[in-house]
This record gives C-alpha cells, sequence and structure tokens, in this order.
C-alpha cells in the first residue's frame, strides 16, 4: 500500500523539469513506523532552484504520522523556558506591530500564542493535533484543529505566525494565499524554517549528518532566497532577517502585508 502521493510539478513554481538530488533514510526518525518508506528522496527543481521532496503523505500516511506526538510539540511543554524565547520573537515584532489579533498556525507547545498573550494580543490557535487544541480551548483561548484554508475566523488577524510550518505542507502557495486574505493590510507575518542557504546546512549535508534531510515530517527544504521570492509573489515584503533560537539550522523571516 501506498502512502504517498507524487509530485508531477515543482510545488513551488509548477514547472515540471526537477531532477534527483539526494536521498535520505528516515528510518531512525521518533514518529517513523516500518510500514511507511525508510527512503526521503529529494528532488530540486531545475527552474527555481527550489528542494522539495519526491511526494507527500496521503490520508493514511498522515494519520500514521500524528498517530504520535513529540514531546515537544505538546501543549505546555517546558513552558517556562520556552517562554524566554518566544519573548525574543515579541521583541523583533512589536516595532512593527504591538497589539491586535494574532494567529499561530501549528501552536504546537503554545508558548507563542501564551507569550502573545502576555504582551496584550488577542491569541488564536491552529493545530491539526487535537489534544493540543483541547488544552487550549480549556484555557478560554480560541483554537482550532483544521487547516486554516477551511476555517471561517470571522476576523482578520495583526500578526499571523507560521513558525516552522511552511516546510510541512505539501503546497505552500495554498496556505500563503489564505494568509494573505486574512492578514489586516500592514499586517506581520514571521516565519521561521531550516534555511540552505548558510555554512552550517552546508557543512552538515557535506559530512552526511544533517538531520533535516531525514525529518519524516518535511516536504521542502527553504533557502533565504527563494523563500523571499516566495512570499513577494503575494506583495508580503520581508523587512527583517534573523536566525532563530527554535531549532538547530534555521531562519527567522517577518514580513510585512502590503
Amino acid at each position: 500500500m501506498s502512502y504517498k502521493i507524487k509530485y508531477d510539478f515543482c510545488p513551488l513554481c509548477e514547472a515540471n523539469d526537477f531532477v534527483f538530488d539526494v536521498n535520505a533514510d528516515c528510518s531512525n526518525h521518533p514518529l517513523y513506523k516500518a510500514i511507511l518508506p525508510s527512503t526521503m528522496t529529494w528532488m530540486r527543481c531545475k527552474q527555481c532552484d527550489h528542494m522539495f521532496l519526491d511526494g507527500y503523505f496521503n490520508e493514511d500516511g498522515n494519520k500514521i504520522v500524528f498517530s504520535e506526538t513529540h514531546e515537544n510539540q505538546k501543549t505546555g511543554y517546558d513552558i517556562e523556558n520556552q517562554r524566554k524565547i518566544s519573548s525574543k520573537i515579541l521583541d523583533k515584532i512589536i516595532p512593527f506591530k504591538n497589539n491586535g489579533s494574532w494567529l499561530d498556525v501549528g501552536f504546537g507547545n503554545a508558548s507563542l500564542l501564551f507569550t502573545a498573550q502576555e504582551y496584550g494580543f488577542y491569541p488564536v490557535g491552529v493545530d491539526l493535533r487535537l489534544n493540543n487544541v483541547k488544552i487550549l480551548n480549556s484555557l478560554g483561548i480560541e483554537a482550532y484543529c483544521e487547516n486554516i484554508q477551511k476555517i471561517d475566523f470571522k476576523r482578520n488577524f495583526s500578526v499571523i505566525s507560521l513558525m516552522d510550518v511552511l516546510e510541512h505542507v505539501p503546497y505552500p502557495k495554498e496556505m500563503l494565499s489564505t494568509v494573505k486574505k486574512i492578514l489586516e493590510p500592514n499586517g506581520i507575518i514571521v516565519i521561521s524554517m531550516p534555511n540552505t542557504e548558510n555554512i552550517v546546512w552546508k557543512a552538515m549535508t557535506k559530512q552526511n549528518v544533517n538531520p533535516y534531510l531525514g525529518e519524516l515530517e518535511h516536504y521542502h527544504n527553504f533557502s533565504r532566497a527563494r523563500l523571499y521570492s516566495l512570499l513577494e509573489e503575494f506583495s508580503i515584503k520581508p523587512i527583517r532577517y534573523s536566525i532563530s533560537d527554535r531549532y538547530r539550522v534555521c531562519m527567522e523571516i517577518i514580513a510585512q502585508n502590503f
């Protein structure tokens, strides 16, 4: 039985001119199950230079992967230390937007939402792990267990955070299209994800120790340049680049809706 749907074209630029890049073993991933393929095959688009997996999980595959949750993705995990990390993100955003509604997509341990609420924002969360959503609801925080394309939020947002999210989405442009619609004019987007365009990524890849090549839940590896060009397609302008404290080799982009 197949648990994946193959890409027929680049999921970003839709060109069908892509080639094999590298294989990686994902059998040591904490969420891996033996019924899933153990090899991840990465492709590279010859037109836009984007790196993406040869396919993405179908509904059956997603059920297997989402049957368990990383400890650090459970709501409330390491809440005091995570608050410190989240406060650094808030401090970067406050100069551009200091109030309003904040939507965190894929909120995981919910530290960013808790901290945004502490800073005075109205928090709203989305996560595909139902137990996380139930915990937030029990705390009186508006939260949904659904893809954002299917949710009627009945409001626009001042800030939308996609923290280590876009690389998990089969077609990132679909998510960004929805984000564009529900973000206020001049609203802020904050995005974090691994960055292929730095010396550490290149060194780990050369030494065959790059953990992201075997990251079971990822479909994409973005460079800074490719992410910037993707955002600009939606008239979303990057205004600040920094290195993320959340995970290894990650970038953090603050961008504004125009």
